[in-house]
């Protein structure tokens, strides 16, 4: 098994579209990339901590690859909205892509990349960790 960590706007919207994905073990959300180790979600929503909200998934790569996890993230959100998604409005509703690896930063890059050729605006998702 293998994990992968993404933010695109609330998690508990994102976490349910992982969870009918064949080879995705289970999906925890939860939150990722501020200073406090364990942040409330009051804290979070203050959108002082510069933590984003995210689900961390567990998947089998020989079902479902981390190319393809990457696929469905794009095209279940808006990547191209800068820290919001639809009515959620601030850093913590952010788009990016937490690689645990410089495989999955690399596989990262070429998600965006794809993501980018299907869209007339910019992407705005970030790559934050290795």
């Amino acid at each position: 098994m293998q994990e992968a960590i993404f933010a695109g706007g609330c998690f508990w919207c994102t976490e349910a579209v992982f969870n009918d994905i064949a080879g995705v073990a289970s999906v925890e959300s939860g939150y990722i990339g501020g200073a406090n180790p364990n942040p409330t979600y009051r804290e979070v929503c203050s959108g002082t901590t510069g933590h984003a909200e995210a689900i961390k998934i567990e998947f089998d790569p020989e079902v479902v690859s981390y190319a393809d996890l990457l696929d469905i993230f794009f095209a279940t959100h808006d990547p191209t909205q800068l820290n919001r998604q639809g009515n959620d409005v601030g850093t913590q509703y952010r788009s990016a892509i937490f690689p645990l690896d410089d495989a999955q930063k690399t596989e990262a890059e070429a998600g965006i990349e794809r993501a980018a050729a299907d869209r007339s605006e910019p992407i705005v998702t970030t790559i934050e960790g290795p």
